[in-house]
């Protein structure tokens, strides 16, 4: 590890890379914290405290996970990546329903590169709807109720300026990732998620022992207790993120011109996760719909129902809810994102083939049937990862604001790991020694 270290300080080019990056973050980390004109500060600052230890702490926790904290700040980066990342699951959906999104990713990098910015378009659409729902919620009182007087001028002008404004920060973000992905180590909206998450980590932890109300030795044991579940949950989720089935396959030998090619060996991975992070997005995305609609609607039908049941993580519906819904979007996910077929003929095509198994469609069948068999843990090990933090730390009586939740461990710890392997590759290149060796 410590000649791993060594080796990235001297490849000049790597550490000209990531000193690029951290200069990316602390640009990104400065725009979390800057908030938007037309806010009173003093007065939003101490609306969050309340909010967020309130009745109401599970649902505001869910809306900061992916901004930081900068989303209760009225930043202008309070939208964060969440735009961005709706649009990209958006675009990746459309892919598989309109002929020509299809096409186009098919057609190699240009294509891919028409779908990126068909996604930034989609962004900026988003982040003025978002940045209109937030800033409107916020003038009507609708977000911290009961604490008026977050912004100074209710005029159109000066709302427009708030959306416009938080609008543009959304879409530097965007910037600054691709940025990240360019010029620096890792995929750059990734590497943004990640910081937003761990941003939170050190003043979360310290309040659940300053805040525990056991005195001051049980409270140092909370803080130790609930850092090693969050060690032995991330333990958990490496241990399942590297596991994967490789099914073997043979290239038949063929003769092109005077040479012959083929003869080769090699395989097909299968993660267990083969959804990754998607499933429990999407999840915690439509059980915020019904929140939602109580926030805007509290005295509709069914708000007083939505709030005891879906504001906060600890009730058993919501879990059982959650459960559920990430155990479905696994199998939709993988079914609209690995095709079957379409390896199976791509193997038959430059004669490849599994031994023991027919070309075309038993190989197409055969794929489908190990890929079924591989989801069912892989969307249990997901949704058990989502829920039991939660749950232990319910137990133990921490803090649920408490970001050692299941989808924050997810994303920090896939996020470390394929940055991890990124420079352990660049080190490669290089001859160098990596982290892992």
């Amino acid at each position: 590890m410590l000649t791993g270290f060594m080796n990235v300080v001297r490849s000049s080019d790597l550490r000209k890379k990531i000193l690029f990056t951290l200069g990316v973050l602390v640009v990104f980390r400065l725009g979390s914290t800057l908030p938007v004109p037309n806010v009173n500060v003093e007065q939003l600052n101490y609306c969050a405290a309340q909010a967020s230890s309130g009745d109401r702490a599970g649902l505001f926790s869910m809306v900061n996970l992916f901004s930081g904290g900068a989303m209760l700040k009225m930043a202008v980066f309070a939208l964060g990546i969440m735009p961005y990342i709706t649009a990209s699951i958006i675009l990746q959906l459309m892919t598989v329903v309109v002929p020509r999104l299809a096409t186009l990713k098919k057609e190699g990098s240009s294509g891919q590169a028409k779908i990126t910015q068909y996604t930034r378009y989609l962004t900026l659409i988003l982040a003025v709807l978002n940045g209109t729902a937030y800033v409107t919620m916020a003038a009507n009182d609708q977000i911290f109720s009961g604490c008026p007087n977050i912004i100074y001028d209710n005029s159109i002008y000066s709302i427009i300026v708030m959306i416009l404004t938080m609008t543009a920060g959304t879409g530097i973000v965007m910037w600054l990732g691709e940025l990240i992905t360019e010029r620096g180590v890792g995929n750059g909206m990734s590497v943004l998620m990640f910081t937003t998450i761990v941003a939170r980590f050190p003043s979360s932890l310290w309040s659940i022992k300053e805040t525990h109300s056991g005195g001051a030795d049980k409270g140092w044991f909370l803080f130790l207790l609930v850092l090693a579940i969050g060690l032995l949950v991330m333990a958990a989720i490496i241990f399942m993120e590297q596991g994967q089935r490789r099914i073997p396959v043979q290239y038949a030998k063929r003769m092109v011109g005077r040479k012959m090619y083929g003869g080769s060996k090699t395989y097909i991975p299968l993660k267990v996760n083969q959804s990754g992070v998607i499933p429990v997005i999407f999840a915690s995305s439509l059980l915020y719909l019904p929140v939602l609609y109580a926030q805007v609607r509290p005295t509709g039908w069914g708000s007083d129902w939505i709030v005891s049941n879906f504001v906060n993580g600890d009730n058993w519906i919501y879990n059982l809810v959650f459960f559920g819904l990430i155990v479905a979007f696994c199998y939709f996910y993988v079914s609209i994102t690995f095709n079957p077929q379409e390896m199976a003929d791509n193997m038959k095509k430059y004669g490849g083939f599994i031994p023991g198994i027919r070309a075309g469609a038993p190989t197409e069948r055969y794929i489908a049937y190990v890929l079924s068999r591989l989801t069912a843990p892989g969307s249990l090990y997901l949704a058990v990862i989502a829920l039991i933090p939660t749950l232990a730390f319910i137990a133990v009586g921490a803090n649920q604001d408490f970001p050692f939740g299941g989808t924050s461990i997810l994303i920090v710890v896939g996020v470390g790991l394929d940055t991890v392997k990124q420079i352990q590759s660049q080190l490669e290149q290089r001859s160098y020694e990596g982290f892992l060796k």
